[in-house]
């Protein structure tokens, strides 16, 4: 097992400890203490430059994307168009399919290849059309009880002056709010850049997984320098503060698992990506499906109410 594998299997574990619910009285400090040294040996903290790569690699032009899983492990695809509203979103891909035999519900952000599809599909920042289509998926996962599977791969929402104009924020807090009160196994995946609330819009789930070279943050890294420096050159040292890389997001508590890619990242072997990535939301699915739906939803709400700190 090479040292970033090392890495990876002691924070899980450390995670699992932090989440786990125990009897009034018991303790795992000590298994807690005993984790944190063996980590603390291995390696005392990501360094700034291994961050930065993860944000080079969650961006890499050839890294797969939601249409390229989808083609290697979900059976009988329907892909669902438009809004019934306005318009078809390029940015978010909505559909049913078979993962293994069952059949679940997906969404899923999606860039494009060359400058065409870029274009259409608006870098993959979805405007509120493809939120409201990504409402209208959730409503079909809850009326027929489907699982529902997120892919999420953007910047953030789309910023323009139209979107505005849509109703964006309203968008963004909807999809949101309607995640919560689904009553069906949800389980959500950061494939790549998981920027702001256009992320986190499909990614209110019971298990939160990212993939080892994804990132997960309020905002990107040049948006960050924008702000504090005002120069969006200083991107690196922002990621580096802010740290959106997956293992220390697994350390924050805002993601639940991280998924393993192939050596040198998952561009470098869809086939492979998408193996890791189909056993680890089967995996997911798998442990959520004995739940019954309000004990997720209660599960679900207390989640994602009891992050961060308040003072």
């Amino acid at each position: 097992m090479s040292e970033r594998d090392q890495e990876v299997n002691l924070r899980q574990r450390l995670s699992g400890l932090s989440r786990l619910p125990l009897l009034r009285g018991a303790r795992v400090d000590g298994e807690v203490k005993r984790l944190e040294e063996q980590l603390e040996r291995l390696q005392q903290d990501t360094s700034d430059e291994a961050i930065w790569r993860s944000v080079e690699l969650a961006r890499h032009p050839e890294r797969p994307y939601t249409l390229d899983y989808v083609e290697r492990f979900v059976d009988d695809w329907v892909e669902l168009h438009g809004d019934r509203g306005r318009a078809d979103d390029g940015a978010l891909v909505t559909g049913l399919g078979k993962i293994d035999g069952r059949t679940i519900a997906l969404v899923g952000h999606q860039k494009g290849r060359d400058v065409k599809e870029r274009l259409d599909r608006q870098f993959g920042m979805a405007y509120p059309e493809g939120y409201h289509k990504a409402m209208r998926i959730m409503e079909i996962a809850e009326r027929f009880q489907f699982p529902l599977v997120s892919l999420v791969d953007t910047p953030g929402a789309y910023p323009g002056v139209a979107a505005e104009q849509h109703g964006q924020g309203g968008a963004l807090a909807r999809s949101q709010a309607e995640m919560v009160r689904l009553t069906v196994p949800t389980v959500a995946c950061i494939i790549g850049e998981g920027g702001s609330g256009g992320a986190v819009a499909i990614a209110v789930s019971d298990r939160v997984l990212m993939q080892e070279n994804a990132i997960y943050s309020v905002i990107t890294p040049e948006g960050c320098a924008a702000i504090l420096w005002r120069d969006a050159g200083e991107a690196k040292k922002a990621a580096a503060a802010f740290k959106p890389d997956a293992l220390h997001c697994l350390d924050l508590g805002v993601i639940d698992g991280i998924v393993a890619e192939p050596p040198g990242g998952a561009q470098t072997d869809h086939d492979a990506a998408a193996r890791f990535l189909k056993a680890a939301l089967v995996e997911a699915l798998d442990e959520l499906d004995e739940t019954p739906g309000e004990e997720l939803r209660r599960r679900r709400r207390a989640k994602f109410r009891g992050m961060g700190v308040f003072a």
